[in-house]
């Protein structure tokens, strides 16, 4: 038995409309799928890229505001030695300076002291000579 003729026309029509099928249709659908893969992959090495450098950007963020964190820190305490040191420094001008003061007050009481002891002790003299006048009726010699 041998194949009829149509079967042969079958089959090269199969064949033909697969090699239509697979240049018009199957090709360029692959292509363009594989053309979007590529941009997928593309838009993926960018994107870790990006957030690499985004991490890389927060660590050095992260150090710069370490750094600047302990130079402040540094320059206040350094600011409060300082006004410690100014504070001890009057308090100490202060104490001496309250302490030259009492020194001359109680000088200057003593002396006042001094000088009242002694109007007494003229006072008293006065007042003696007065009494043995009066009670003498004359001056005491």
């Amino acid at each position: 038995m041998t194949p009829d003729l149509t079967v042969f026309w079958v089959i090269l029509f199969v064949l033909l409309s697969a090699f239509i099928v697979d240049r018009l249709i199957l090709r360029p659908i692959l292509r363009v799928i594989d053309e979007r893969e590529a941009a997928v992959k593309s838009a993926r090495g960018l994107a870790e890229r990006s957030a690499a450098q985004a991490q890389a950007a927060v660590a050095e963020c992260d150090a710069k505001t370490s750094v600047a964190r302990t130079e402040i820190y540094r320059q206040m305490d350094e600011t409060r030695r300082q006004a410690l040191e100014r504070r001890a420094a009057l308090l100490a001008e202060t104490r001496q300076q309250a302490e030259a003061e009492i020194r001359d007050a109680a000088l200057r009481v003593r002396q006042q002291a001094d000088a009242a002891r002694g109007q007494i002790d003229r006072d008293a003299a006065a007042l003696a000579g007065a009494i043995v006048e009066r009670v003498l009726g004359r001056k005491a010699s």
